[in-house]
């Protein structure tokens, strides 16, 4: 090898191996301080570029999961409300059987009525329940529904050709064709509540009709058939469309009208039947009383329907609409803030069936929440596995093998320092020229 003091190619070598091994022992001893192969785009560009786009979907599943969280809670509030009203029907139901006993004075149905009162305006308190600001279920969260009138339906009494609407009492028979034994001397009474009032009539059931007693109002009608014949005013859902019995069978409808809405709703409706020593035929009030409440009345509103956002995409949502659960929204009390009365024998019979009907409104609304909580949990559920798998991908693109990498820097840090001493030995080769100039 020539002896050259302008240019130190050893050293310039070694240099440039220094610098290489210098580079490797910082990129693996960044590896090793973040846990992470790829730290940014120089280091892998496309396994970067898919690794940032996976993050950014963890992240919002993150979120998403952070909403339906929320969103139970939202729910858990509605149905803590519910649970409640249910109670109070409960106990509602319990002081309409007491105050129909007639071992009570009127003073003691006046004071039943005081606590029937304070239980009705309790159930209003818990229509006002909140959720961050947000009233639930006061009917401002409804779906779009279209006004509606109450429809009632009774499959124990025969539906055999006009027997419903034209055959005389005494001729009624039951689903199986057993007649009901309802005799001419019998008398009978009806109570019906409607907008928070009690009308009660009765009569001798002579030659009369069902259809005749039972039409004991202008806002009353019955009609017989599987729920939208032709022949009859057309009854809709909510939806809008024809309402029919299940499975489109026969049956005797009991429905308001001609007001729709809340204003013309039948809360509820008793018929009675009583020999001519006043004995009530049980047997044959089970049979006429068989009313079940098909459609509850609702006044028409757009959709106010709650949305819940529940994926990392755009529209991926789950809506919930949440009924009135007021008290004139479930019969117990009418426009002018009348309320239900028991105070009357009559009036507590007639009520016992509006407890009934306002507790299957509201069992319904329970239903619906309880299974959207139940829904929320599996959605929850599902997008918590969403993002443990794509965490689980991410992490194999990005993540850095420890014990791959803590080698490679050890043996780029041993290169760095065999350089830095080869460096060395280069410079010393080049003073060996210092001897020539002796």
């Amino acid at each position: 090898m020539s002896m050259v003091v302008k240019n130190n190619i050893d050293a310039l070598r070694t240099v440039n191996l220094l610098d290489q091994n210098n580079n490797m022992l910082q990129k693996h001893l960044s590896r090793v301080a973040t846990g992470m192969k790829i730290n940014s785009a120089q280091d892998d560009a496309a396994p970067w570029s898919i690794s940032e786009r996976m993050r950014m979907r963890i992240r919002a599943l993150e979120q998403a999961n952070q909403n339906v969280q929320n969103d139970s809670a939202l729910m858990k509030t509605a149905e803590g409300a519910v649970s409640s009203t249910i109670e109070i029907l409960k106990a509602l139901k319990e002081k309409a059987i007491n105050s129909a006993n007639d071992s009570n004075t009127d003073e003691d149905r006046r004071t039943i009525q005081k606590e029937v009162d304070q239980f009705i305006d309790q159930i209003d308190d818990n229509a006002l329940v909140q959720f961050n600001g947000k009233y639930l279920i006061d009917g401002s969260k409804n779906n779009a529904v279209a006004d509606t009138c109450t429809v009632f339906l009774n499959r124990n009494i025969s539906t055999a050709a006009d027997q419903n609407q034209g055959t005389q009492l005494v001729n009624l028979t039951n689903s199986f064709g057993v007649n009901l034994g309802i005799q001419s001397t019998d008398t009978w009474s009806i109570s019906y509540v409607m907008n928070g009032t009690t009308t009660t009539t009765s009569g001798t059931v002579g030659n009369q009709t069902l259809q005749n007693i039972m039409n004991v109002s202008s806002k009353i009608n019955v009609s017989q058939g599987n729920g939208n014949e032709k022949n009859q005013s057309p009854r809709k859902d909510k939806f809008d469309q024809d309402l029919y019995s299940p499975n489109k069978e026969k049956a005797l409808f009991l429905y308001g009208g001609p007001t729709t809405g809340t204003a013309g709703q039948i809360a509820g409706y008793t018929i009675s039947i009583s020999d001519a020593q006043g004995n009530i035929k049980k047997d044959v009030n089970a049979v006429l009383n068989d009313f079940k409440l098909l459609q509850r009345a609702e006044n028409k509103t757009g959709d106010k329907s709650l949305t819940f956002h529940t994926g990392p995409e755009a529209n991926v949502a789950i809506k919930v609409g949440l009924t009135d659960m007021r008290t004139h929204a479930l019969g117990l009390k009418g426009s002018d803030g009348s309320k239900v009365s028991v105070t009357t024998k009559e009036k507590a019979n007639a009520a016992i069936n509006v407890f009934d009907n306002a507790l299957k409104m509201t069992l319904d609304q329970q239903v619906t929440i309880g299974s959207v909580l139940s829904r929320l949990d599996y959605t929850s559920s599902n997008i918590i596995t969403a993002r443990d798998n794509d965490q689980e991908s991410e992490s194999v693109i990005r993540d850095a093998d420890m014990a791959k990498e803590m080698t490679n820097y050890t043996k780029a840090n041993v290169l760095t320092q065999t350089a830095q001493a080869m460096l060395a030995q280069a410079n010393q080769n080049s003073n060996a020229v210092l001897s020539l100039l002796q």
